[in-house]
């Protein structure tokens, strides 16, 4: 039975496989200790919000694109994607293989994200939003603290990302019913550039240097959390133009009153 059923999602086109999507989860948010200082402060207050369960498909991009001809890859305007735009697929309408449909979206510039974002009513989440739903293991909503998780993290981070990604939700979902957010892609976030910068770049010496990943050390609180320093270094070290084989996104709504 479980083979039959394999095969009939295999068998699924594209654009069912896009039309299926990974639904929102609400949030409750609230009161949350960051590993970033804000103002002088570690403790942020995050209104309920809806996140995609899963990363972004190329199925899911691709349909995208065919609604709005001006992200297909041929037609992108350089300044808002780089050259590596959508270069793992077979074309600038074609995907190489049916395997590859529910595997993340990559090489997507911040640009095309968050219009993909925005084409849904959506939007991409802010660092505070990401980091809060990344905070869960599969039973506590905030699992930093405990030197096996992060061990676990860790490991992903020292695996070379130059093989073939897996499909998007093959991991166990989080406290939250939320999955993929480590070990499978990088992802955008809405403020993505502004997170190695202080609350006053005076403290860091050169105001210019504060705007590259080098001077992030210097905004994070909490440096025993390591995997979060080479996330946020990460981000910070891109353009909003810029792609990655290995960074992908999901989009975060606003929860209604």
């Amino acid at each position: 039975m479980k083979k039959a059923v394999a095969i009939l999602v295999l068998a699924l086109p594209v654009a069912a496989l896009a039309a299926a999507g990974s639904g929102y989860l609400k949030l409750p948010g609230g009161k949350f200790s960051s590993a970033l200082r804000y103002e002088d402060t570690r403790q942020v207050t995050i209104a309920p919000f809806e996140l995609q369960k899963l990363p972004v498909t190329n199925a899911e991009f691709l349909a995208f694109v065919k609604q709005h001809p001006r992200w297909r890859r041929d037609q992108a305007p350089k300044v808002l994607a780089d050259e590596r735009y959508l270069d793992h697929w077979a074309g600038p309408l074609k995907l190489k293989d049916e395997a590859q449909a529910r595997q993340p979206v990559v090489n997507v510039s911040w640009f095309a994200a968050s219009a993909y974002c925005e084409a849904q009513g959506a939007r991409l989440p802010t660092w505070s939003e990401w980091e809060y739903a990344a905070a869960a293991d599969e039973t506590r909503t905030d699992a930093r603290k405990d030197p096996a998780w992060r061990e676990r993290i860790l490991s992903w981070y020292s695996r070379p990302s130059s093989g073939t990604l897996p499909r998007a939700g093959l991991q166990t979902p989080n406290a939250y019913g939320v999955q993929d957010l480590h070990g499978l892609v990088w992802e955008w976030t809405d403020d993505f550039s502004s997170l190695m910068i202080a609350s006053d770049n005076r403290k860091q010496g050169d105001p210019n240097k504060a705007e590259f990943c080098g001077a992030g050390a210097l905004s994070m609180d909490d440096r025993e959390n390591y995997a979060v320093l080479m996330r946020v270094a990460m981000l910070s070290s891109l353009e909003a133009r810029s792609t990655t084989a290995n960074l992908g996104f999901r989009c975060a709504r606003s929860a209604k009153p």
